[in-house]
């Protein structure tokens, strides 16, 4: 049934699951941020994780950069 339906037809028949998939992406998202930042902020050394973060996020641009893939099995 799907199969012989024009695009624009698939996408709305789709679009509940997208916008309620999306939503569950989103509220976890922003949980896990919530946890993330009060965890930062009772921890004791607030500048060390920091710059941990910033850190890997440095390394991950720098090896995206120098195009470095992991290895797959």
């Amino acid at each position: 049934m799907i199969t012989g339906t024009a695009t624009w037809e698939r996408l709305i028949l789709l679009l509940p699951a997208l916008v309620i998939g999306g939503g569950l992406v989103a509220g976890v998202l922003i949980l896990l941020g919530r946890a993330f930042a009060h965890s930062v902020r009772e921890s004791g050394h607030k500048r060390l994780v920091v710059a941990g973060l910033v850190a890997l996020a440095g390394a991950v641009v720098v090896l995206t950069y120098l195009g470095v893939e992991l290895p797959r099995e």
